[in-house]
């Protein structure tokens, strides 16, 4: 069920680029959400979890996640949030791009695999949304044949799968699952406020993005309290 709800998370948010081209500030409100709930979850959950463990060297498998998500955005441009700079003579493929975010994904699944929970399953099944949005506005203005899209969009979309898969059937890396956990949740703090405080242009007060912020917020402490 997991790995339909992130497949499907993908589907649709290409299904909005072919069917109604959302516009950059609703693409900003999405992410703004997205990454609201994220982090909520990301605290709420995931920390707490992770230090229960007790191991004093954890924090440097977060700060190595913080590393790894910096990288990869280095690679995008930013792009996951917000950062859409796309440019009428840009039309091949944006290899940069679609790795950086497929890694991205991939590193996401990976807890799923290791634990069960339904609230980081939502948190990013939310969150990749607006992702493949971008992915595909991306796609949509490149060179690349339907064909090809439809196939870039597919491995996408199997890659979080893909992580949550790797991460159950290898025994090896259950051992690790409170590093890995913490890696992913370095991930997360990273790219979650990068979507907060970076989405908003010259930094100005929004408050149509504070109040989506807030409804993140909200949604995620009560799904927290409840799942």
């Amino acid at each position: 069920m997991s790995y339909l709800a992130l497949i499907f998370s993908v589907v649709f948010g290409f299904g909005l680029v072919l069917l109604i081209k959302p516009k950059t500030k609703v693409i900003q409100l999405l992410l703004s959400f997205s990454g609201a709930y994220l982090l909520s979850i990301t605290v709420l959950n995931l920390i707490p979890e992770v230090f229960e463990n007790q191991n004093k060297n954890i924090g440097l498998f977060i700060l190595l996640g913080i590393v790894i998500q910096t990288i990869l955005e280095y690679l995008s441009k930013g792009a996951e949030h917000g950062h859409i700079h796309y440019h009428k003579n840009d039309n091949n493929m944006p290899w940069l791009l679609f790795i950086s975010l497929s890694i991205h994904a991939f590193l996401e699944g990976m807890p799923l695999g290791v634990e069960t929970n339904n609230n980081l399953l939502w948190a990013i099944v939310i969150h990749k949304i607006p992702i493949a949005i971008i992915l595909g506005i991306f796609f949509k203005n490149s060179k690349l044949s339907n064909v090809s899209i439809f196939i870039f969009i597919s491995l996408f979309a199997f890659m979080s799968p893909l992580g949550s898969l790797i991460a159950n059937e290898s025994s090896i890396l259950h051992q690790y699952e409170v590093q890995i956990n913490a890696i992913v949740i370095g991930v997360f703090l990273h790219i979650s406020t990068a979507i907060l405080f970076e989405s908003t242009a010259n930094h100005q007060f929004n408050f149509k993005k504070f109040v989506v912020i807030l409804i993140g917020f909200g949604l995620a402490f009560i799904s927290s309290q409840v799942i």
